[in-house]
């Protein structure tokens, strides 16, 4: 019968926490990338399939080069090193971010990679490589292999599952994510020491490693800590910061994108074109001051519920916005005053929408984002069904996207809406209907015939140059073979993403 060269040192006990532990932190790093790279790449199919991509792929390196390391050294010297190694990692992926952004990374797929395996690649491989060690210490005699084997791997799969769970549903939500990375990488540097200093046999080398350690999670909070940090607030969606003019001026940051731009004094200035245009489109939907009742699809900086206030008294605004703290940062910051007329209800609007009566609304506008992206869920036909159920007989679905030639996204939009109403048009900048250029374009759809005659002279009377596109001919031709969006197939990322 064979035996392990080297004498079990790990009780059972201790070798669960460890593995348990060490897959625990690899998928707490790994949702967490999420929210830290969000400052940089937006928050995207592409992005989570960058992190968690780089993260299997440190994994496999991580757990192959850990089970050579064990069968090459003592592998009672080995789990505190590495533990140490893996924390000290950690604790750099703030200020290793920033590096990466400082170098011009653009946020497609290369960069995503290079960013996720700046954040990801280092840490999971150097944690991962703890377990092959700990079934190495656990293995008495090749009868029991399976069953070490077996609970051991048990146990890591167990780990990941309790922090991404932990993660995804309590730390982001309560708090912000860099101190979130400070602590895990601490402890794990914490946890290194004392297990270099149980495990060693040789104690001189077990208080060599514990002092670096020690020196090493002090230096890497310093650094974790004073890195520069682009968010003045952190939700579990957005990293949020508010600019000034100087004067009433405001601008939102959401991660990579300028979300909105208000004005305390006045919320009728609208200062992005996007939001002039939609002025336009609920300037010309009645006659001048009579009220309409508007369901907001994403409340951002609140600019078009607070315009529609402003221009139409009496109006009733419904807001349905997934982020809390952006509404409380809209109320502290952007001048959002909620009353019976203008209200707000927390969630995802997918949800949301389900519980918003049938016929209710003149007006729906579409203007959320994560990233560059409208989120897939709300620009299929089955949403789209819904906003046709909550429209009033005539009502307008004006929507903001963000694409870029050949408009590809904007293109399977615009044939998703044809394919639910009756009547569909774009308005912006010629430029970019035409496919020149990248940037907002906003589209809209209704049963009854668009008032695009009327949006023109609202338009031109504004002092813009936008075009409205209401030919039939030329609608087909813009949107030729694109696809339709489904609940089953909406690969938006990838339809507006510049190749």
């Amino acid at each position: 019968m064979g035996r392990a060269r080297y004498a079990v040192r790990m009780p059972p006990l201790l070798a669960a926490v460890v593995v348990f532990g060490t897959s625990a932190a690899v998928l707490v790093l790994e949702i967490l990338a999420g929210r830290l790279l969000a400052p940089y790449v937006g928050v995207t199919l592409e992005t989570y399939t960058g992190i968690i991509g780089t993260v299997l792929a440190g994994i496999a390196l991580g757990t192959w080069l850990g089970g050579r390391l064990a069968d090459r050294v003592d592998p009672r010297r080995l789990p505190g090193p590495l533990l140490i190694a893996g924390g000290s990692l950690t604790l750099l992926v703030p200020g290793l971010i920033g590096i990466a952004a400082s170098l011009g990374l653009r946020p497609d797929p290369v960069g995503v990679v290079a960013y996720a395996a700046i954040a990801c690649f280092l840490p999971a491989a150097v944690l991962s490589a703890v377990q092959p060690v700990v079934v190495k210490l656990q293995l008495r005699d090749l009868e029991r292999t399976g069953s070490v084997v077996g609970r051991l791997s048990a146990l890591s799969t167990t780990g990941a599952i309790v922090g991404t769970f932990a993660t995804g549903f309590v730390l982001i939500a309560a708090v912000p994510g860099r101190p979130i990375v400070v602590g895990l990488g601490a402890c794990l540097v914490l946890a290194g020491v004392g297990l270099a200093l149980l495990l060693d046999p040789r104690r001189t080398s077990a208080v060599a490693v514990g002092a670096l350690g020690i020196l090493a999670a002090v230096a890497g909070t310093a650094w974790a800590v004073t890195a520069p940090d682009p968010c003045e607030r952190e939700s579990a969606y957005f990293c949020i910061r508010v600019e000034s003019d100087g004067g009433s001026g405001r601008t939102l940051f959401l991660d990579t994108l300028r979300h909105a731009s208000v004005d305390l004094d006045d919320p009728t200035d609208l200062r992005f074109d996007y939001t002039r245009t939609i002025g336009d489109v609920m300037d010309a939907l009645a006659a001048p001051g009579a009220p309409l009742a508007a369901l907001h699809i994403g409340g951002g900086g609140f600019t078009m519920p607070r315009y529609l206030a402003a221009t139409r008294p009496g109006s009733m605004n419904q807001v349905l916005e997934l982020d809390p703290l952006v509404v409380e940062v809209a109320r502290e910051e952007l001048g959002l005053v909620t009353s019976d007329t203008l209200t707000v209800r927390v969630g995802d609007a997918r949800l949301a929408i389900l519980e918003e009566p049938d016929a209710t609304y003149d007006l729906v506008v579409g203007d959320a984002f994560g990233g560059l992206a409208v989120p897939w869920h709300l620009t299929t036909r089955e949403m789209l069904e819904q906003i046709r159920r909550v429209s009033r007989p005539g009502a307008v679905y004006v929507v903001n996207v963000i694409d870029y030639p050949p408009l590809g996204f904007a293109r399977a939009e615009l044939a998703t809406l044809r394919d639910t109403f009756e009547h569909v048009a774009i308005v912006g900048q010629p430029s970019r209907v035409s496919g020149r250029d990248g940037g907002n374009v906003m589209l809209l759809a209704s049963d009854a015939p668009i008032p695009a005659e009327a949006i023109v002279a609202v338009n031109r009377a504004r002092g813009d140059s936008d075009v409205v596109v209401t030919d039939l001919d030329e609608l087909a031709a813009f949107i030729g073979d694109a696809l339709v969006l489904t609940d089953d197939f909406a690969p938006v990322d990838q339809l507006l993403t510049p190749r």
